[in-house]
């Protein structure tokens, strides 16, 4: 019984640790790059009939060439209200209108922009270990309350700590990749 509990609890720092990861590699397709990606806009929220709503929801948007974006509205009724939120974003980017779509254009990323995205990708890595660590703190303190209470003997302790250890070091690496990836991509010219 206790080699199931400690597997069972394994499992579940295995998949809020992955949690942590996939919020990350969410959050961090937002972060601009030289290159146009959907993502960039895909979860700005609109006031669609005073409700907030992703955009990716509203409209379609695709990359006719590497430095731009296209947003065609399902609605064309909600074009200027599209135009409105990417106007207020945090993007920096102004948006064209045909009467039928949205163009962006991304111009070329400044020096000190790209450092600034790096920065911000750097905050949002620590954030990611942080979680990481939590979600091992937590495991850890389960772990131990199941042996005091004699669920688990002190030799399954021992053996969860240090799968519990080489787990979140897995995370820890991982999201270390993700970070140098997204840099890379941020620095590319």
């Amino acid at each position: 019984m206790s080699d199931d509990t400690v597997k069972d609890i394994l499992k579940d720092a295995e998949t809020r640790m992955n949690g942590a990861v996939h919020a990350l590699e969410l959050d961090l397709s937002t972060v601009r790059t030289g290159r146009a990606s959907p993502a960039l806009v895909e979860r700005l929220m609109v006031n669609y009939f005073d409700s907030p709503t992703p955009l990716v929801q509203l409209a379609a948007i695709s990359v006719p060439e590497p430095r731009s974006l296209m947003i065609k509205p399902f609605d064309p009724s909600t074009l200027k209200t599209i135009e409105k939120a990417i106007l207020a974003s945090d993007l920096g980017l102004t948006p064209n209108n045909d009467g039928k779509n949205i163009h962006l254009n991304l111009p070329p990323l400044t020096e000190e922009r790209r450092r600034d995205l790096v920065k911000h990708t750097h905050t949002r890595l620590e954030e990611a270990r942080v979680a990481i660590r939590n979600i091992r703190r937590d495991i850890h303190n389960d772990l131990r309350d199941f042996e005091k209470e004699k669920l688990i003997s002190e030799d399954d302790l021992k053996r969860g700590e240090e799968q519990l250890q080489k787990l979140t070091d897995h995370f820890i690496e991982d999201i270390g990749k993700h970070g140098q990836a997204k840099e890379k991509e941020i620095m590319e010219v």
